[in-house]
């Protein structure tokens, strides 16, 4: 029988989390950008499919290093 492996429990994968459309409308309110102008990331990557993530969803991947953690964010496309 094969073992299967949960990689977001992986000591080095960061946190991906969807955001809500309330929570979108803040970050780009917040950085006074629109969504198109957001770095990508395709909806079939695995940490994608993790969390659910559809096209034009907003994912935050909380990175953390000896300094804190750090933020970034990707649209979802096809």
């Amino acid at each position: 029988m094969v073992k299967k492996i949960d990689i977001t429990q992986h000591a080095l994968v960061p946190k991906f989390s969807k955001l809500s459309d309330e929570e979108t409308k803040q970050v780009l309110d917040k950085f006074n950008i629109s969504l198109l102008q957001l770095p990508t990331i395709s909806a079939s990557d695995v940490m994608s499919k993790a969390v659910d993530a559809k096209p034009n969803d907003l994912i935050k991947i909380t990175r953390v290093s000896k300094l804190g953690k750090s933020p970034y964010f990707r649209r979802v496309i096809e």
